[in-house]
């Protein structure tokens, strides 16, 4: 079986060694890049099955090289995990809002990203093996492939805008708590804030236009989908 692929990416040759030990303990394929450049060079050639990217790196800053993977055909379906010494939730909410699939906050503990990476990689799994389709309202949602389309036109999602469509899209009039969207999107052991699951939403209904407007907000609540 072969190995899952793992691009570690920081500019601290410290930080990158102690990433790249830990993964490859584990039984991961690591390659290391360190800086954005290299790293949008080593998503395109080498396909990870998962990239760790450092955010404030000199020259192209992590940010900015998550928008270019998740704005990428060839690379904005690889999961990011974003390793950070900024631990406010706007500085969080800004990398989500990016398309960043979780989050570690310097200085970390290698168990805990070890743990937070086979996640994300789990879930990741997960969604290729469920072959539903579901075609409501002018929307065909394609877990196989994880293809979205509205009225026949392609939309290109993260991983985590994608799971919340699906489940709201797959349960129509039903209205779900924040909780529960992060829960379905990200599994019990990730934490994150209510104004993330907010801004989430908000992207997704932006990227769906028109068909957004069947997200509905439940004050107090949550969300549902209603044609």
């Amino acid at each position: 079986m072969a190995k899952e692929r793992i691009l570690a990416v920081d500019d601290e040759e410290d930080i990158l060694e102690l990433v790249r030990y830990n993964l490859a303990k584990e039984g991961f394929d690591v390659i290391c890049a360190d800086s954005g450049a290299k790293c949008l060079e080593l998503a395109e050639t080498h396909s990870p099955d998962l990239i760790v990217l450092d955010l404030m790196m000199p020259g192209i800053d992590g940010l900015d090289v998550c928008k270019k993977l998740k704005t990428s055909p060839k690379t904005q379906s690889i999961p990011v995990v974003m390793l950070t010494a900024k631990s406010s939730e706007s500085d969080i909410v800004v990398g989500l809002e990016l398309g960043a699939d979780d989050y570690v906050v310097k200085p970390f503990s290698p168990r805990i990203l070890n743990a937070r990476i086979k996640s994300v990689l789990r879930r990741s799994a997960k969604g290729d093996d469920d072959p539903t389709v579901i075609r409501r309202a002018g929307f065909t949602v394609n877990s196989t492939g994880r293809e979205v389309s509205y009225k026949g036109e392609e939309i290109s999602l993260t991983f985590s805008e994608f799971e919340i469509l699906k489940l709201l899209i797959g349960h129509p009039g039903r209205v779900y708590s924040r909780l529960q969207i992060m829960k379905a999107a990200r599994n019990d052991d990730y934490i994150v804030t209510e104004r993330a699951i907010d801004v989430q939403i908000v992207n997704l209904r932006r990227k769906l236009k028109e068909g957004g407007k069947c997200i509905r907000t439940v004050r107090c609540v949550g969300y549902k989908f209603q044609s």
